[in-house]
Order: C-alpha cells, then sequence, then structure tokens
C-alpha cells in the first residue's frame, strides 16, 4: 500500500486546499473580508461619498498596487474599505440613476461559491456538473418565453455581448441563405456592404457598435423614428423598409428594444415580428431591460410578440437583481450556433459531440467563462417565483405613482408620464422660470451627488438635458420619493435664488 505524503510548502496559507489547514485559511480570509464589507456597506449615510474624482483618483494612485514581501490581508481590506468600498453604494436606496441594480443575498453567496470553484463553462471536464445546471437553465428561460423546442442560448456577460451575439448569427445566416457564402470560411462576401440593420433611434449604442465590430460599418443601422412613447414607428419602419428595396440594399435584421436605457419603453413587439417575417429579416430583441417583465404578475403581457424573435438579449444585472455581470442570449433554432461553433482538439474535440458530451463554449463567443448561472438559480430557489414578481411589480408601480406626484407638480415636467418599465424621465422646470433649465437641472444633479443625498442619471431629450430615476431597488417606498422629490424642489429653488443674486 503506498502512502501519500502531505508535505506542507510554503506557499500553503494561500490556497484553499485539502487537509484543515486549507479550510481554516479560507474561512479567516472570508471572515475578515465579510466583516469589512457588511460594516461599510452597512453604515452608508448615502449612495455617493461626495468626494471629487480628483479627490478619489488622488487617494488610489497613493495606494500601494503590490508589496516585495506580502502583507496581512486585514491590512490590504483596510484600504479596500477606506479607497474603494465607501464611493458609490448601490445597496442605498437613493441610488437610483443607472440600470444598476442592488443585489439579492442568495446571489451574493453564489459569487462565494463561484469564486472558490473556480469552474470554466468552456468545455465540460472544467465544469462538469455546471455545464449542465446552465443548460438547464437556458432551457428553462426560453420555456418561460415560448421560444419553442429547438430554442437554445448561453449565459453571457450582459447585452452588449448578446447584442453582439444577435446581429452576428443574424448576419451569417443570411449570408448563408442569400449567397450559400460561409463567413466563418471566406470572410464578408462583397455584397456585404449592401447590408443593413434596422432599429429605432432609442435602441441601445450597441447595436451600431456591433455593426462596426461586424466589419458593416456604423452606416449598416437605419434608425427608425420612435413616436411620443419611445417606441419604434410602426409606418417609418414601413417607408424605411421601401427605401431600402429601392436603394436595391438588404435588410438582414430588425431590432426591437424591449425596455429603453432612458424611458424603459417597449416596441410594438408583435407587430414587428410581422413585419420581420414578411420581409425576411432576423428579428431580435433587446430585453436586457424588460426582459424581467417574464417574471413580472402584473405585466408580463408587455413582452407579447418577443416568442416570435429568432434571438432574445436577457439581462439579470438588472431587474434579476443579481452581481455583476450577468446575462443571456437565447437562440429560437439553436442550428444557428453553428456559425460560431469551433472545435479544439485539446478542449472541444468533434469526437465528444458525437460521444454526447456538452461542451458550452460550441455556443459562446467565449472560452474563459465563470459559472454565473449559479447566481440566477440560487437566487429564484432561494426567493422564489412569488417575492421576484412582487418585487419586479412593486418597482414598476413605484415608478407609475412617481411620475404622477411629479407631474401633478407645479415644479416639474415629466416626459414618461405613464413609464412602462420603472424609469421616470424629468427635470426641475417651475412655472415661475422661463429658461436655462439646463444648467439649472445640471447643478441640481450635481449638488445632490456631491452631498451625498442622492445618486440619480443625467439624460437628453430634444438637445435638453433631463434628469432620471431609475427605480430599480423594490426597498424603495412612495415615501422616500415623496421626501426626495421635495428635496429636488427646495434644493431648486435655492439655486434659483442663490444665482440670482450672484448674477
Amino acid at each position: 500500500m503506498t502512502t501519500v505524503v502531505n508535505l506542507k510548502t510554503k506557499f500553503d496559507d494561500l490556497f484553499i486546499k485539502e487537509g484543515m489547514s486549507g479550510h481554516d485559511a479560507y474561512l479567516q480570509a472570508i471572515d475578515q473580508t465579510k466583516k469589512v464589507v457588511a460594516d461599510v456597506l452597512v453604515q452608508a449615510r448615502g449612495p455617493f461619498s461626495g468626494e471629487t474624482p480628483q479627490m478619489i483618483q488622488r487617494a488610489v494612485k497613493e495606494m500601494k498596487l503590490a508589496t516585495e514581501k506580502g502583507q496581512p490581508l486585514e491590512v490590504v481590506l483596510e484600504d479596500v474599505a477606506t479607497l474603494l468600498l465607501h464611493s458609490i453604494q448601490v445597496n442605498h436606496k437613493a441610488c437610483i440613476g443607472h440600470l444598476h441594480c442592488p443585489p439579492l443575498v442568495p446571489a451574493l453567496a453564489a459569487e462565494m461559491v463561484i469564486s472558490a470553484a473556480n469552474q470554466s463553462l468552456d468545455s465540460w471536464d472544467q465544469s462538469s456538473s455546471a455545464t449542465y445546471l446552465e443548460q438547464e437553465l437556458i432551457d428553462w428561460l426560453c420555456n418561460r418565453l415560448g421560444l419553442g423546442e429547438n430554442a437554445d442560448g448561453t449565459f453571457t456577460s450582459g447585452g452588449t455581448q448578446s447584442n453582439y451575439m444577435g446581429l452576428l448569427l443574424a448576419r451569417d445566416a443570411f449570408c448563408e441563405k442569400q449567397w450559400n457564402w460561409n463567413v466563418q470560411k471566406k470572410g464578408l462576401p462583397p455584397e456585404a456592404r449592401r447590408l443593413r440593420i434596422l432599429c429605432s433611434e432609442a435602441a441601445h449604442f450597441t447595436v451600431e457598435k456591433s455593426a462596426s465590430q461586424l466589419g458593416l460599418g456604423e452606416d449598416a443601422v437605419i434608425l427608425v423614428s420612435t413616436d411620443r412613447h419611445q417606441r419604434m414607428s410602426l409606418t417609418d419602419l414601413k417607408e424605411k423598409l421601401r427605401i431600402l428595396k429601392a436603394e436595391n440594399l438588404l435588410p438582414y435584421a430588425l431590432v426591437g428594444t424591449c425596455g429603453t436605457t432612458d424611458f424603459g419603453s417597449i416596441d410594438p413587439l408583435l407587430h414587428m415580428a410581422k413585419a420581420a417575417k414578411e420581409n425576411g429579416l432576423w428579428f431580435h430583441v433587446d430585453a436586457a431591460y424588460g426582459g424581467a417583465l417574464m417574471l413580472s404578475h402584473n405585466d408580463h403581457h408587455r413582452l407579447r410578440g418577443i416568442e416570435q424573435a429568432d434571438s432574445i438579449t436577457a439581462d439579470f444585472h438588472k431587474l434579476f437583481f443579481q452581481p455583476i455581470s450577468c446575462g443571456a442570449f437565447l437562440l429560437k433554432e439553436r442550428k444557428q450556433f453553428k456559425h460560431i461553433s469551433y472545435h479544439a482538439d485539446y478542449l472541444n474535440p468533434e469526437q465528444d459531440d458525437e460521444e454526447g458530451l456538452l461542451h458550452l463554449v460550441n455556443k459562446s463567443v467565449q472560452t474563459t467563462r465563470r459559472f454565473d448561472a449559479l447566481k440566477l438559480f440560487m437566487s429564484l430557489r432561494a426567493v422564489g417565483l412569488d417575492r421576484f414578481g412582487e418585487m419586479i411589480d412593486h418597482t414598476i408601480e413605484l415608478a407609475r405613482k412617481t411620475a404622477q406626484l411629479m407631474k401633478e407638480s407645479r415644479f416639474f415636467t415629466v416626459i414618461n408620464a405613464e413609464p412602462e418599465i420603472n424609469a421616470v424621465v424629468f427635470r426641475y422646470e417651475p412655472s415661475f422660470l422661463k429658461n436655462n433649465f439646463d444648467a439649472l437641472n445640471k447643478q441640481i444633479h450635481s449638488e445632490l451627488l456631491q452631498g451625498g443625498k442622492a445618486l440619480l442619471a443625467k439624460t437628453m431629450h430634444e438637445g435638453e438635458l433631463y434628469l432620471k430615476f431609475t427605480l430599480l431597488n423594490p426597498r424603495v417606498t412612495m415615501e422616500d420619493m415623496k421626501k426626495l422629490i421635495a428635496d429636488i424642489a427646495e434644493l431648486g429653488e435655492t439655486i434659483h435664488r442663490r444665482e440670482g443674486k450672484s448674477s
């Protein structure tokens, strides 16, 4: 019988390993870290520290990045707590600027498992059971959205990657069908300069970014006008398609947006699906924001038509309350993944496919990839679909009541008085003022942020500056919003008087 001698090395304290010493080193590090993180987050008095960008940059520059002999973890954590954790507090109820959600506790627990296990979701022998759990979640999501039995997908880093994949597969599928041309092998065909993508003026910038990266150029994206609700105009879509045909150009993809970044608007997906089918277009739906309505009890119907999409973007680090990053790309016909599938002998040999081994790298533009599916799995199990739906519905109802309250006030103008999801675009525009609203609202934004009172977003609408609430935090109440609205009105009047005296 051979005896294995476990020799201690000078590196043992740096790794989780067999035996109690590795066990204890890991627990000690976790205990120290969780105390620092919890203390900073629980004691946060506002959504932002109030420090200027220059102050923060200077402090980080002065911090040691590396040491020759190493330091105790608790010393390093002091800098993490002081310089890195206390700045932006996304968990604070007044952090309501961007599509940046407070993460669920079960998902934070999942992050610990993900990082410690460090499995990679490219080949089966690097992830084993994780491979099958991700696949089960993908199947569940496809079923939830009604994509049919041939659907498939993959977890992604978020909307940018998912939108890119949708337009990539759409391009290559079109080239194959139109010209029997294999883009993987031959590159873009000469006729590629005629390819066009249609999306609304309010679509995410990654549609144009993807076109540039796909070798088509930003000019290949045709912007369709929106109606007063910031949804794609079907009349203009029809006109744009007519013009493209007259100019002998080749539209190959139509992008619908389910939750625009600023307004949370949802394009008329059902009518767009029909237009796509009639014109032979790949229908991609960017539901990075609005896809969470699949769990809503009250607004699920707003997704009607998404089941006819050829591909879908969904983000879980928005209204699913997951830590960054966590997203998915869903595909109606799994066979279209052939356009990005490659085989490497050392990783995912074709023989493994024949033997039924599942290598998820075959469906992704990434190779090494985190087990982010675990976060969604643990959240769905621990929180439950009922409470998920209640949280989403609460934020939407909160946005609608907030918009209504501001609409009735003489101090505010609200662009989307009836929000479709949970974004409210507005500005301080009291009846007693006549001009210079851009400068005034910019100052309101700055003083709220620097004072650590609220983190709002700024945006532009028809060439003018507006502010935005993005109400992703289900802990925020209407009482919180009433107080914040009153604070904004008071601050606006104070700034106006102050500026009036100084002029």
